[in-house]
């Protein structure tokens, strides 16, 4: 049986997050992994980079149904359009898996599209079009690389957009974009930035477009170690994603447990965690190490031997995605 036939389309009143199987109360998702790639297609990116392929379903599923088994219910997905994304093979590991997925609208950072991407073109008025189609009407089977236009009845639940470690002409107006398409629909932007810099010029410029803090998760800031960086960030109201836990070498420790110490007891409603496990080499279905469960089973032993109660860990992993995933009525 096709995810098709068994998505059930719901209305849902409470604070929700649109799912790829649909909508579903935002209290619903469980434990949460904040920023994952878990479908990355054939593309210029895998292209370029090989073990960033990621698009067999089968291994997917095994690699899924792990997660599930070690307390795993929700993952946000963040390859955005035409990068790599398959909302009909994403659709298939949320069905096989038995866990909800969160797909994204958007567009990445330009080096993972070709020179003459429409990214590169196209005016902010058009993006927003797409985006927001991709978010009230459903994902397009050929993921926006046509011409051929098929939309799919599962649809976006959140807005990918990123920077590099400067604001380019292109990247303003993919802000511009993204903007707007949240004004218009409600969906959540998540962020990424390059090595954790420029997350304060993303909120700045992001609010002064009239999107609220609170509405923004802001990713990958835990390769950047200054605490007080952070501390500016987590003031401004916005929450913000660490994926690196399993990242650093032995002589490093681990940058990422000493800033949750640090940070979780002063905000505790805003800092989530992910693998952002974007290779063949992080999957144990691949072959590879540590395997997506990592932040369930070994990451969690550690910060409790840290002093991380379990209170704070439900924060991070349940009530802090729900509340940053739902969409703003």
């Amino acid at each position: 049986m096709t995810a098709h036939a068994t998505m059930v389309a719901r209305t849902v009143c409470a604070p929700f997050a649109r799912t790829v199987l649909g909508d579903v109360p935002a209290g619903e998702l469980g434990v949460t992994y904040a920023h994952e790639h878990l479908i990355i297609e054939k593309s210029f990116t895998t292209h370029q980079t090989p073990d960033f392929e990621l698009s067999q379903v089968d291994k997917g599923i095994a690699e899924l149904r792990q997660f599930r088994a070690d307390g795993g219910r929700t993952l946000v997905d963040s390859m955005p359009c035409d990068s790599g994304r398959n909302i009909l093979k994403l659709a298939a590991l949320a069905q096989g898996a038995q866990v909800h997925i969160l797909a994204p609208t958007g567009l990445h950072l330009a080096r993972y599209y070709d020179p003459g991407h429409w990214g590169n073109t196209y005016s902010a008025d058009e993006l927003v079009s797409l985006f927001v189609a991709d978010i009230q009407e459903g994902i397009d089977a050929h993921d926006y690389n046509g011409p051929i236009l098929r939309r799919t009845p599962h649809r976006a639940g959140l807005i990918k957009i990123a920077t590099d470690t400067v604001f380019t002409a292109r990247e303003e107006k993919i802000f511009e974009a993204a903007a707007q398409a949240h004004l218009l629909t409600g969906a959540p932007i998540l962020t990424h930035t390059e090595q954790g810099t420029l997350g304060l010029e993303q909120i700045e410029r992001l609010q002064k477009l009239g999107v609220e803090p609170a509405q923004v998760v802001i990713s990958h800031l835990d390769r950047n170690h200054d605490v007080a960086y952070h501390r500016e960030i987590l003031s401004s109201g916005v929450r913000i994603e660490y994926d690196s836990a399993f990242r650093w070498q032995p002589a490093q420790g681990n940058p990422t447990r000493e800033l949750l110490r640090e940070l979780l007891p002063e905000f505790p409603e805003q800092i989530m965690l992910g693998m952002d496990a974007a290779r063949r080499s992080y999957w144990k279905s691949y072959g590879g190490n540590p395997g997506l469960s990592y932040l369930l089973t070994t990451f969690t032993r550690e910060l409790n031997h840290a002093g991380v109660n379990e209170a704070l860990l439900h924060k991070v992993f349940v009530t802090t995605p729900a509340a940053a995933y739902a969409f703003k009525h």
